[in-house]
């Protein structure tokens, strides 16, 4: 494995650690700010490499938020070891993600939830939350969008396999998601993304927001268009998971 860290924005980090035997990427953000904030924690195996790879960026005890999208180990696996090193760290997710399995999963320090279109600031930095239900998957699904920064921390959307570079401008880069796609298609974890008849409008929601960087946890951080982008992946999902004729 190799872990790298690359600034993506002003004082946005992307820590990357990539996993060979699964050809693949896993990224958390760090946004380095008056009140920390985590995108992202890993699996808990993780845990040791992301801390000493925030550590390099902050006082890890000094970590304020951690955020996600959803429930699953890659998202907020080691959320209960970051709340032991810092001590007032605070989950922020969906209302649903709080209710039905943040806060029984992570007692110690009740999550932040948050309802569709409520910002909050860390400081230099202000979020908006975007609730959006199974997209990329999991009913308690949502996203954060830095309005300072215009970075989105779109989860799973962008997805990339493969050993890629930090950043990228390519606008081809969705060639290499519809790619990616197909190959998990192939594989034990085919229809991990959903299609339902929301989905399309919700994609596209995202792609409104007009994002200037797309932080995708697996894969290159796209920076340009992030609206086109986004609207090009829509249209890949609905190719590859959409009802067929």
């Amino acid at each position: 494995m190799k872990t790298t860290i690359t600034e993506i924005a002003a004082d946005t980090f992307r820590i990357n650690t990539f996993i060979p035997d699964f050809n693949l990427g896993f990224s958390q953000f760090l946004v380095r700010d008056d009140e920390p904030l985590l995108y992202h924690t890993g699996m808990r195996a993780l845990f040791p490499i992301v801390r000493e790879a925030v550590a390099s960026l902050i006082d890890p005890a000094k970590l304020q938020w951690v955020g996600f999208s959803h429930f699953e180990a890659d998202e907020c696996g080691s959320l209960n070891e970051w709340q032991t090193i810092a001590q007032d760290a605070t989950a922020v997710c969906s209302m649903v993600g709080k209710l039905v399995s943040v806060d029984d999963f992570a007692s110690k320090n009740p999550a932040k939830g948050m309802n569709d279109g409520e910002e909050f600031s860390t400081g230099n930095h202000s979020f908006k939350f975007l609730a959006t239900p199974h997209v990329p998957h999991n009913w308690e699904a949502g996203m954060l969008f830095d309005t300072s920064t215009g970075v989105l921390f779109s989860s799973d959307i962008l997805h990339q396999n493969g050993d890629v570079a930090a950043l990228t401008s390519d606008s081809g880069v969705t060639e290499l998601v519809r790619q990616s796609m197909m190959e998990m298609q192939a594989s034990p974890l085919a229809d991990y993304l959903p299609y339902t008849p929301n989905t399309d409008a919700t994609v596209k929601r995202i792609a409104a927001l007009k994002p200037k960087v797309v932080a995708s946890m697996h894969g290159s951080v796209y920076e340009g268009d992030g609206e086109k982008a986004i609207v090009e992946y829509a249209g890949i999902l609905k190719d590859l998971f959409g009802p067929k004729a």
